[in-house]
């Protein structure tokens, strides 16, 4: 059975909106767009090639599918580990709004995407990886489909713009399985859900109302 693995960058106020270019994604008046390309570097690069060597298939929401479809067809080196994966593997992008996927071994979702997601591990051995997509890393763990998560934080506070974890999404607990840091200084945290939020206290049993 396989496993969904979701990949997300960050920055420090949780942003995941653009990081790769300005004209990514500018919508809600984002300028910032490209805030994470001058903190990428070896060790980044290293850990990103050392997941996509474990990917069977990808799933991906629609904008983020845009993004790469318009990119990675284009990046032809056989010997782009990253490049070579997402053009050959399976891809599954979930959207209502799509009407064709022409990328390479492209399969739309348009409907029952929890139950085709849940389909997909039974059919795929090794990791479905999501990455960026925040809209459907919510969908996702509003059905416990997410079976880990690589948030990738970055040293910059952009301020505002879409977070990974928006106000009023599904609260759920994380154990930290592995962390590193890059030598651009990016933390590299490895997570598994954890089932709900414990919540306890600090005070004193006669500072507790009666």
């Amino acid at each position: 059975m396989g496993t969904v693995v979701a990949t997300t960058f960050v920055s420090m106020d949780g942003v995941l909106q653009a990081p790769g270019t300005p004209e990514e994604d500018p919508s809600s008046g984002f300028d910032v767009g490209g805030w994470q390309v001058p903190h990428v570097d070896e060790d980044m690069g290293a850990f990103v090639n050392e997941v996509m060597s474990r990917a069977d298939a990808f799933l991906l929401g629609r904008k983020t599918y845009d993004i790469f479809a318009a990119h990675w067809p284009r990046v032809t080196d056989e010997n782009d580990p990253v490049a070579r994966a997402l053009n050959s593997l399976p891809k599954y992008v979930a959207s209502t709004t799509l009407k064709s996927a022409d990328w390479n071994n492209t399969t739309l979702i348009a409907e029952n995407v929890a139950d085709r997601v849940a389909a997909l591990k039974q059919q795929h051995a090794r990791e479905i990886q999501v990455w960026g997509s925040g809209e459907l890393i919510q969908t996702l763990r509003e059905h416990d489909l997410i079976d880990e998560h690589h948030v990738l934080t970055f040293p910059v506070v952009l301020g505002a713009g879409k977070k990974l974890f928006p106000d009023g999404c599904t609260r759920s607990a994380f154990t930290l399985t592995g962390a590193r840091t890059t030598k651009a200084g990016a933390v590299i945290a490895t997570y598994h859900p954890a089932g709900e939020v414990v919540t306890g206290s600090f005070a004193l049993e006669d500072e507790v109302a009666t």
